[in-house]
């Protein structure tokens, strides 16, 4: 597996992954919120000057991606202040390659080059319904900022808060 630096002619078939990866918690969630989180994990904030956007790819297809967003920007189109620190967002597996070590290998990059940048910290938000994620998060040592959270469907479905001290 190859960690790397998306191409421009790769977001398209990067985005439709994302939509692809978390249509497994459109039955978990209102239509609304599915609705909300389809338009932000398909959005083009990934594309704003300062964010990574890295894949990962094994025998030359891509097969997961993450974005890290820097500090100090709106990375959740202003759901959340601007962070001290830098925020990873919209990790996505394909469903046939997770197990496989791929989501975590994609984490790691992103706080290895988050601590490369001299941050002490990088945080992530993720949906209250996203089980899996959540425990990968804390087996890694991420804790939750509560403070952080936020409510983006107005639907009591709560976006989860969490840091990394690195």
């Amino acid at each position: 597996m190859m960690i790397r630096e998306a191409k421009e002619i790769e977001i398209p078939l990067i985005r439709e992954q994302r939509v692809k990866a978390y249509a497994e918690h459109a039955k978990k969630i209102p239509s609304a919120h599915w609705e909300a989180l389809k338009s932000a994990i398909s959005s083009d904030a990934d594309s704003q000057p300062g964010v990574e956007l890295l894949v990962a790819e094994i025998a030359g297809k891509i097969v997961g991606s993450v974005a890290l967003f820097p500090a100090k920007m709106d990375a959740y189109e202003g759901m959340v202040g601007e962070m001290d620190h830098p925020e990873i967002r919209v990790l996505a597996v394909e469903e046939e390659y997770r197990g496989r070590g791929i989501a975590f290998a994609l984490i790691k990059e992103c706080i290895q080059r988050a601590k490369a940048k001299g941050y002490q910290a990088v945080g992530l938000h993720t949906g209250e319904f996203m089980t899996n994620a959540i425990k990968l998060y804390e087996n890694i040592g991420f804790e939750r900022l509560p403070q952080f959270d936020f409510e983006p469907a107005n639907d009591g479905i709560i976006v989860k808060a969490f840091r990394l001290s690195i």
